[in-house]
C-alpha cells in the first residue's frame, strides 16, 4: 500500500498490481466553511487556503500521524492506516507543519517522536528544529531563537542513523559568517541527539547538542554550486561500518555564471562527524561578526549528554554552535555536473551486478520532465536512460523509491506515476544490452534477451566498467569492420535494406537514427569515397546529396560507440523508370520496443546519455502490423532503430527484371521528354520581345512629336502684334502642369493632336476670352 498527502485528502493506493494503480481509500480532510472565510480574509487566495497535507509518516504499525495547512492554521491527526479513519480530533499543528502549503519543511518519526524542521509563526519569520509527541515521556524541544540559530532556511530532507542516535537536518540559510553585500546562501547540516532533554536552568526546553556546519558542493578553482535542491541517504553496504554512510545531494548555484547548471556531491557520514567534533566559530554580539575561535574549549559542542552539563557550558554550546570547517565532499571533486539540464529530486540505490561487484545508481529528475539514469564508475558517471515522465513539465512534489518493487513513484499535483528501475526490454541485441553498462541489465544467451541480472540463474554477459561488446557476447553477428561486398549486394539483400526511388536532379535525404547518445555515425559507399563536394552530413547523421547517376547506387550507415561499430541502415537509391513501372510491396520486421534517442548531452563527468525512452507512453510496433512506408515518389526516407519499415518492389509481368547492382545501366533507351517545357519557354520569349518592340516604337514616336511641334519661346505674328502687358501677362500664365507623371510647359504637345496647336485645359487658346 503507497499513502499519499494530497489536497483535502489521504489517499490509500494499491500498488500490489504490476500493470496499474489502484485507490483503495480516501480519507477526506478538508477545512469548514468558516476556517475558509478565515482565511480568505487574512488575505490569502482561496486556492492556498484548502488543506495541503505536509507530513505523513508511519506512528507505529497499525496507525499513521498526519499534518495539513489547514487553511494556514495547521492542523494535526492520527489514522488508522487499514481503515484509513481519524483516530481522534485533529489538534494544532504549529511548529510541526508550515502554514503556508509552498514552504518546504522536513518530519520524521523516530520511536514514536516525530522530529520536523518547519516555522512555527503565521508569516514564516521563525523557523524550528523541534520535537514533538513525547507523550510524558520526555519534554519537547526546539531551538532556542534568541541568537539566530537559523538564518532565513529552507529545510530540504532528515536523516535517521541508528547507531549515532542522531538526527541530521539538511537545509539551505543565508550565510551570516560571510561579509558579502549581497546574501550568500550557503548549505547546511545540522545534528540533534536523540537523548537530548534540554538544560536544567540554561537552555530548558531547548536543544543542547544542536550544530552545524556548512556542505561545500565545489570544485577546485571554481565558484561552489551553493543552494542545496535534494538530498538522499545511502546506507552502507552489508557489513560495513555506518561511518560509510554516503549523502547524495542537488546542488544549484546562485551565481549567473553557472546559471542552468546542476551539481551532484556526495558527502561520508564519517566526514561530517569530523568536523562537528572539530573548532566552532565564536559571535561576537557587539559586531555581529563571527571568528575562529583562539581561547580553550569548555566544552564540545554537539556532543551527546551534555544536558547535565554545567551553566557555564551550555552558554559555550548555546554562542558556539557553527562548525569552523565545512564538509567536503568525497574524493574532493563533484560526483557529476550537467550543464544542460537542472536537475531538482534524486534518488540513490546500490546495486549488485553480474560481477558480484556493488554500483551506484541515481535517478534524476530533471524540471523539464526527464528521468536520467546514471551508474557512478571510477571515470565518472555515466547516464543509462533517459526516460521522459512527462509531456509538458510540470513541478514534481515528492520522488520515492521501492526497491523490493523495483520502481519509482513520482508525485505530482495531478496524481501518481510509478516507473521501473529497469528496462531491459528496450536492448534487442547483446551489443545494445552491453553497450548500455546497465547493472541491473545483462545479456541471457540463452534465451537471447537483455534481462535483469537478479532474475535470471543462467550467465548473463554485462560489462559495467568497460562496456566491451566483443568480450561479454562471445561472438558478434557483425564484425569489427563491416563494410558492403558489392558481389553479394542482389536482389536478395533489399530484405535487409530500404529501397529509395528517385528521379534525376532531385535532392535526397538519407535518415540514419543514432544508436545513443555517445555513438557516432558514419556512412560508407562499396568502392566509392563519399565527397564533399556531392554530399553533405547533417547534423543528426543523415546523409544528402543530388540524384545523379554517380551518386545512386548503395549505402550503408555504421555506428561506432566504445570501439564496437554495427550497421544501422543499409540503402539502396535507383532511379525511377516510370511512374506505373513498379508497384511497391512492404512488410515489417517484428519489434518489440522502439528506442527513441534525443539531443541530451551532459556536460563532465558523465559522457552522455547512452539510450532514450519514452516512458510511461510507448509505442509498439508487433508482428504483423504495418507502419506508413514510403512509396515511388519519396526520397525522404526515416529508418527506425532496429525494426525499421522496409520496402521491395515486385514488378509486372513482362517487364525485365531489376538488377540491384552498381553497374547497371542507369536511364531507359528513351530519355525524358521536354516538349512541353520548350514550348513554354518559347511562347514566353515571343510576348517579350513583341513587348520591347512596342515600347521602342512608342519612344520613336514621342520623339517625331517633340521635334515637329513648335517651342513656347518661339516669337509668332501674334506675338508682334500684342502689347507689352499682354506680353507679360501671356508668360506669367505659362505655367508647369503635370499629367500621368510628365511635366509639360503650356504650348507643347500634351499629348493629342501632332500640329503644334496651343490649346489650354478648356479647349481654348491661352489668354483667350471664353
Amino acid at each position: 500500500m503507497l499513502y499519499v498527502g494530497a489536497r483535502d485528502a489521504v489517499l490509500a493506493l494499491d500498488v500490489s498490481h504490476k500493470d496499474a494503480i489502484i485507490l483503495m481509500n480516501k480519507l477526506d480532510w478538508s477545512p469548514s466553511d468558516k476556517d475558509l472565510e478565515q482565511c480568505s480574509m487574512k488575505g490569502k487566495k482561496m486556492a492556498d487556503c484548502p488543506n495541503f497535507i505536509r507530513v505523513l509518516q508511519f506512528l507505529n504499525s497499525s496507525h499513521i500521524y498526519a499534518c495539513g495547512t489547514f487553511a494556514f492554521s495547521p492542523r494535526c491527526t492520527y489514522v488508522n492506516s487499514k481503515m484509513l479513519t481519524m483516530s481522534i480530533k485533529s489538534d494544532e499543528g504549529r511548529g510541526r507543519c508550515p502554514y503556508d502549503p509552498y514552504q518546504r519543511n522536513t518530519a520524521i518519526i523516530v520511536d514514536g517522536e516525530l522530529y520536523t524542521g518547519t516555522v512555527a509563526d503565521y508569516r514564516g519569520n521563525r523557523p524550528v528544529i523541534s520535537r514533538h509527541l513525547g507523550e510524558g515521556r520526555r519534554v519537547d524541544l526546539k531551538l532556542d531563537d534568541t541568537l539566530g540559530w537559523l538564518e532565513d532556511p529552507t529545510f530540504i530532507s532528515s536523516s535517521y542513523i541508528p547507531d549515532e542516535e542522531k538526527i541530521y537536518f539538511f537545509f539551505s540559510e543565508v550565510g551570516r559568517e560571510y561579509d558579502f553585500i549581497d546574501k550568500f546562501i550557503v548549505s547546511r547540516v545540522s545534528q540533534i541527539c536523540m537523548s537530548d532533554v534540554g538544560g536544567q536552568r540554561t537552555l530548558q526546553r531547548r536543544w543542547t547538542t544542536f550544530a552545524k556546519a556548512q556542505l561545500l558542493c565545489q570544485a577546485e578553482n571554481e565558484l561552489p554550486y551553493n543552494v542545496i535542491q535534494d538530498i538522499d541517504t545511502l546506507p552502507p553496504a552489508d557489513g560495513a561500518s555506518a561511518d560509510d554512510t554516503l549523502f547524495y545531494g542537488i546542488f544549484t548555484s546562485q551565481w549567473s555564471v553557472n546559471s542552468g547548471q546542476s551539481a551532484v556531491c556526495s558527502f561520508r557520514l564519517s566526514d561530517i562527524k569530523s568536523v562537528f567534533s572539530g573548532n566552532y566559530k565564536v559571535l561576537n554580539r557587539d559586531t555581529l561578526q563571527w571568528s575562529t575561535r583562539v581561547q580553550e574549549k569548555v566544552a564540545n559542542p554537539g556532543e551527546c549528554g551534555l544536558h547535565n552539563a554545567s551553566d557555564n557550558a551550555l552558554r559555550f554550546v548555546k554562542e558556539n554552535f557553527l562548525a569552523d570547517d565545512s564538509v567536503r565532499p568525497v574524493g574532493r571533486s563533484l560526483t557529476m555536473v550537467s550543464a544542460e539540464h537542472q536537475y531538482s529530486h534524486l534518488t540513490v540505490q546500490r546495486v549488485q551486478a553480474a560481477n558480484s561487484r556493488d554500483y551506484t545508481v541515481l535517478f534524476l529528475l530533471t524540471e523539464s520532465g526527464y528521468l536520467h539514469k546514471a551508474v557512478l564508475l571510477p571515470g565518472g558517471a555515466h547516464i543509462i536512460e533517459e526516460i521522459k515522465v512527462f509531456e509538458q513539465p510540470q513541478p514534481i512534489k515528492s520522488l520515492k523509491l521501492s526497491i523490493p518493487k523495483g520502481v519509482i513513484y513520482v508525485g505530482t499535483s495531478d496524481g501518481v506515476l510509478r516507473i521501473p528501475t529497469a528496462n531491459c526490454s528496450f536492448y534487442w541485441t547483446c551489443a545494445q544490452c552491453v553497450l548500455a553498462r546497465d547493472p541491473f541489465c545483462g545479456w541471457d544467451t540463452a534465451n537471447r534477451a537483455c534481462v535483469e541480472a537478479s532474475n535470471t540463474q543462467n550467465s548473463i554477459g554485462q560489462d559495467v566498467d568497460r562496456g566491451n561488446v566483443e568480450e561479454a557476447c562471445n561472438s558478434v553477428t557483425l564484425t569489427h569492420r563491416a563494410r558492403f561486398d558489392p558481389n553479394k549486394l542482389s536482389a536478395a539483400s533489399c530484405s535487409t535494406g530500404e529501397l529509395v526511388s528517385v528521379a534525376l536532379n532531385e535532392v535526397v535525404r538519407l535518415q540514419c537514427p543514432a544508436a545513443s547518445q555517445l555513438s557516432q555515425q558514419l556512412w560508407e559507399r562499396p568502392n566509392s569515397r563519399l565527397s564533399s563536394e556531392l554530399y553533405l552530413h547533417m547534423g543528426d547523421g543523415s546523409l544528402n546529396f543530388v540524384a545523379t547517376p554517380a551518386t545512386l547506387g548503395h549505402y550503408l550507415c555504421l555506428s561506432t560507440e566504445n570501439g564496437y561499430q554495427q550497421t544501422i541502415a543499409i540503402y539502396h537509391v535507383k532511379q525511377k523508370s516510370s511512374p506505373l513501372a513498379h508497384t511497391p510491396a512492404t512488410y515489417t520486421q517484428p519489434q518489440t520496443h522502439p528506442i527513441t534517442t534525443t539531443q541530451a548531452p551532459l556536460s563532465r563527468p558523465g559522457p552522455g546519455l547512452h539510450t532514450s525512452v519514452n516512458w510511461p507512453e510507448r509505442k509498439e510496433t508487433r508482428q504483423g502490423e504495418t507502419e506508413p512506408t514510403l512509396t515511388s515518389r519519396d526520397t525522404q526516407v526515416e529508418n527506425r532503430q532496429q525494426g525499421r519499415n522496409l520496402t521491395m518492389w515486385t514488378q509486372e509481368p513482362g517487364q525485365k527484371k531489376a538488377d540491384f547492382g552498381d553497374g547497371e545501366p542507369l536511364q531507359s533507351a528513351q530519355g525524358p521528354c521536354y516538349v512541353k517545357e520548350l514550348v513554354v519557354v518559347s511562347v514566353l520569349l515571343v510576348l517579350c520581345l513583341s513587348l520591347l518592340i512596342t515600347v521602342l516604337l512608342y519612344v520613336i514616336r514621342q520623339r517625331c512629336r517633340s521635334r515637329t511641334a513648335p517651342h513656347a519661346g518661339t516669337p509668332t505674328r501674334d506675338s508682334d502684334r500684342r502689347t507689352p502687358v499682354e506680353q507679360e501677362a501671356l508668360r506669367g500664365n505659362q505655367v508647369l502642369s503635370k499629367h500621368n507623371g510628365q511635366t509639360l510647359h503650356i504650348g507643347h504637345p500634351s499629348g493629342s493632336g501632332c500640329n503644334g496647336a496651343l490649346t489650354g485645359s478648356n479647349g481654348h487658346l491661352p489668354n483667350t476670352p471664353i
